[in-house]
């Protein structure tokens, strides 16, 4: 997931992309555009850089418009989106590419049913663990909650909230198809350092 006000500078979208291309190249699996305030055509320049970027799934925040022009491979729908209901029903008119996600940001059991039964193709759930990104959803929701909520639905359920090295095989554990996480892949210094986590986090799966 990227967030390009971390990163703290002026020329933050071409770091950004920077850093996208680079995770890419380290074999981060997908890629997830989460800039929620940036205008809809920088928007766009940024996505389809990213598509362009390598081998990577990427997946645009809230913008399904965004997410199409870009030739993405979906959209990630929260609180504020469209709902997913109503995605599903576009795609099954025939309207979405072929293989285009729809994914659905979820913080309880509820959420997560209701996200299967809409027809999402995935989930995130959290927060697992505590971190001021997502302080805004309440208290960490732990592991237990994870694996309660990855046993009661088929969809693939993607842990998310303060994951780190050190407790990234525990959300694996708990039933977790995979990670996302926005300091873990955007902080390391180099290339180099990027792909060794990356390496030990496929070695964990």
């Amino acid at each position: 997931m990227t967030d390009r006000k971390a990163l703290g500078s002026d020329a933050a979208l071409l770091i950004l992309l920077t850093k996208i291309q680079t995770a890419a190249a380290a074999g981060v699996d997908w890629i997830q555009i989460r800039e929620k305030d940036l205008p809809g055509r920088e928007l766009l320049r940024l996505a389809r850089g990213a598509v362009e970027a390598g081998s990577a799934r990427i997946i645009v925040n809230d913008r399904l418009d965004v997410a199409l022009a870009a030739g993405a491979a979906g959209v990630h729908l929260g609180r504020e989106s469209v709902p997913a209901a109503e995605v599903a029903r576009w795609r099954r008119a025939g309207n979405a590419p072929a293989g285009f996600l729809a994914g659905v940001s979820c913080h309880s059991l509820e959420d997560a049913k209701e996200a299967e039964t809409a027809g999402a193709d995935y989930i995130f759930f959290g927060p697992v663990f505590e971190t001021p990104s997502k302080a805004v959803f309440g208290a960490p929701q732990g592991t237990a909650a994870l694996a309660e909520v990855c046993a009661a639905i088929r969809l693939p359920v993607i842990a998310i909230g303060g994951i780190n090295e050190k407790n990234a095989q525990d959300c694996l554990r708990a039933g977790a198809a995979g990670i996302a996480a926005i300091r873990l892949f955007q902080e390391p210094a180099d290339a180099a350092a990027l792909q060794r986590i990356v390496e030990r986090l496929h070695g964990q799966g």
